[in-house]
């Protein structure tokens, strides 16, 4: 989830019933393309930085040239795929194989400009459940994913050694190590409570592992969840600068030694590598009780078919899909991209490979869809989620009228 905090598709959807039924009137298809020939596909995705986008351009050539067709891919900023996308489908130039963060997936599935995979006899045995849900819209499959991110707590070596500490496993561990590692300008933790859908997404495993869920916010389970991390804040063992932090600016923090603990996922990775003289380790989210089974939200992108009428196309994209999501095709994009594969049966084979990615590995196992529980209706709850957080840690409202005062607007 290296782009929660994009507006998603509020605006951008209501846009969209400016131009009904556009999705599913598209005629010829893949219009980028030229023609109606099935060995020639267009392809659209938000990898547009690196590493990224040098490890999808290689697998997606390698999956072009082992189903027979050329692929001429558009890589655009993530913040502007949903526009790009609607864009498209005015002008009747949807591309033939669509890539969605998960999150959009029902929204746009809802529009009914994708196809269900089924139609297509695509095999989605073996995925996680997490991850198939996050590709599925009114009981149907519109997406998969080949590798999957979530969040955990990194922990500086030096600093617990040297304090006589181990990585917290529980809040309560969590708050009397921060504490013990608060010190000058250093503080123990830090985590990112940004008013966007970043700072929900950093939030949802506290308030999932302790059996809160988005349907019904204003809970016993979700205000202890927020609790915790007033307390953090308000003990001084995370800076009161949290509400501005995105994730890049929380995992700055961690380099520059001004936390010794961290929120955030493996997509840092690379960057903590950068630094040889930072000793890093990473687990799972604490859990409040004994018992509770640590659970985080699942990032990462699934590729869609959309409806462009066009069945030959079609066809092949949803073979294209079947290629990029494969065993190998995971493995080999989760080592580059410090991503974990989808398939819990490969779990063994990439943490051999990638020892420093067990515990995100573990985490993915357990993690949950953001739209699994609300579907189209996530982006609310997000909404009230980021705004409880703000009102609870700027002081502007109690935990227990937080969330409350959130949905109230």
């Amino acid at each position: 989830m290296k782009n929660p905090n994009k507006k998603r598709l509020t605006k951008a959807l209501a846009m969209a019933a400016l131009i009904p039924f556009v999705f599913t009137a598209c005629g010829g298809g893949g219009g980028n393309s030229g023609s109606g020939d099935a060995t020639k596909l267009t392809l659209m995705d938000y990898y547009n930085n690196e590493p990224d986008n040098k490890a999808i351009k290689t697998e997606i050539e390698s999956c072009a040239s082992e189903i027979g067709v050329t692929i001429e891919r558009e890589a655009v900023p993530g913040k502007d795929l949903i526009q790009k996308v609607l864009q498209k489908s005015s002008s009747k130039t949807l591309p033939d194989i669509l890539m969605l963060d998960n999150p959009d997936l029902q929204e746009i599935a809802a529009t009914g400009g994708l196809a269900p995979l089924e139609d297509f006899d695509v095999d989605t045995a073996g995925f996680a459940k997490g991850m198939l849900e996050a590709g599925t819209y009114e009981g149907k499959v519109y997406g998969l994913a080949p590798t999957a991110n979530t969040l955990g707590i990194f922990y500086n070596k030096k600093l617990l050694a040297d304090a006589g500490l181990q990585p917290p496993a529980t809040w309560d561990e969590l708050k009397s190590t921060a504490k013990a590692l608060t010190k000058g300008s250093q503080y123990g933790v830090a985590f990112s409570a940004i008013a966007t859908y970043e700072g929900s997404w950093q939030f949802l495993p506290f308030m999932w592992t302790n059996g809160g869920d988005e349907a019904k916010l204003d809970s016993p389970e979700n205000k202890e969840a927020l609790q915790l991390w007033k307390d953090l804040v308000d003990s001084g063992s995370a800076s009161k600068s949290v509400i501005n932090w995105g994730q890049g600016d929380v995992k700055d923090q961690f380099m520059a030694g001004k936390a010794a603990m961290m929120v955030n996922g493996p997509w840092q990775i690379p960057a903590l590598s950068e630094d040889p003289s930072l000793e890093w380790g990473s687990v799972q989210v604490p859990v409040n009780k004994e018992g509770q089974t640590p659970i985080a939200p699942l990032g990462g992108e699934v590729w869609t078919v959309p409806q462009t009428g066009n069945k030959e196309k079609q066809a092949k994209a949803a073979e294209f899909i079947t290629c990029f999501t494969r065993d190998s095709t995971q493995m080999s994009l989760a080592t580059q991209r410090y991503t974990v594969p989808t398939k819990p049966e490969l779990a063994k084979e990439f943490n051999a490979e990638m020892p420093t990615m067990e515990s995100f590995t573990e985490q993915v196992a357990n993690a949950r869809s953001r739209t699994g529980q609300l579907g189209e209706g996530w982006p609310k709850a997000a909404t009230t989620i980021y705004t409880a957080i703000q009102l609870a840690l700027t002081g502007k409202a109690s935990v227990d009228e937080a969330f409350k005062q959130a949905a109230n607007g």
